[in-house]
């Protein structure tokens, strides 16, 4: 039987190498696996690198938010991705995270959870556990400052009222958003949610403040008490 003879990107045409491509057609004809083919740089002796990260994407629905979750040590568990490559990676989406924010946080005012999801999606949206987050606002729903109140485990994460109360009287904020994230990709409320946006909104009622909404963050969606109706 004939064996297959796998080629090296160096050794395909020109028009199918990643980088040559993009020079020649921009990066908006590259694929998911082209762009990542070219911080990886090299495949291995059975599979090129664009065929190595359509394996890596495949293994993630193609989807490079599931992809932005796996770590390092992920990473490397595939054969020819040594840490080096796994680095690149890894490093290039969270470059991408950080752009996500940076935008959203040029939107400095918070109008709707809409704008407030635009904050916060790129800070949780692909989080592994859950993180619990306060949002500091002014009289004119501008934002003072963003904190993370909590970081938890997978399913559930703590946070203090009497926190959440003393960081936003700090930053003289006359509102505040709290937010956290659902990694199973579930919007739904749990009882302990309702609980603690019951208690935080009666508590920020005695206090002068606006509890202007509680969002729980996925990655494609969110939940808003507030657009639900159930800020007391």
């Amino acid at each position: 039987m004939e064996q297959k003879v796998r080629l090296a990107i160096k050794d395909l045409a020109e028009a199918d190498r990643p980088r040559e491509k993009m020079l020649a057609k921009g990066l908006a004809a590259l694929s998911d696996a082209e762009l990542l083919a070219i911080l990886v740089g090299s495949g291995s002796v059975n599979e090129t690198a664009v065929e190595l990260m359509q394996r890596v994407l495949a293994s993630c629905g193609n989807d490079l938010n599931a992809l932005g979750k796996r770590s390092v040590s992920d990473l490397c568990a595939f054969k020819g991705i040594g840490t080096a490559k796994a680095v690149c990676v890894v490093a290039a989406l969270e470059l991408g995270r950080r752009r996500g924010l940076a935008e959203a946080q040029k939107r400095r005012q918070v109008l709707a959870s809409r704008d407030a999801y635009a904050y916060f999606h790129p800070l949780l949206g692909d989080a592994p556990q859950e993180e619990f987050w306060l949002m500091c606002l002014n009289q004119s729903n501008r934002v003072i400052e963003c904190i993370r109140i909590s970081l938890g485990g997978i399913t559930e994460t703590a946070a203090d009222v009497r926190t959440i109360l003393r960081e936003a009287l700090l930053r003289r904020a006359t509102g505040l958003i709290v937010c956290h994230n659902h990694p199973s990709g579930n919007p739904k409320p749990s009882a302990a949610d309702d609980r603690i946006t019951d208690k935080l909104a009666k508590a920020a009622r005695l206090m002068d403040l606006r509890l202007c909404d509680h969002l729980i963050v996925c990655d494609d969606c969110y939940y808003s008490y507030a657009d639900e109706g159930r800020l007391g």
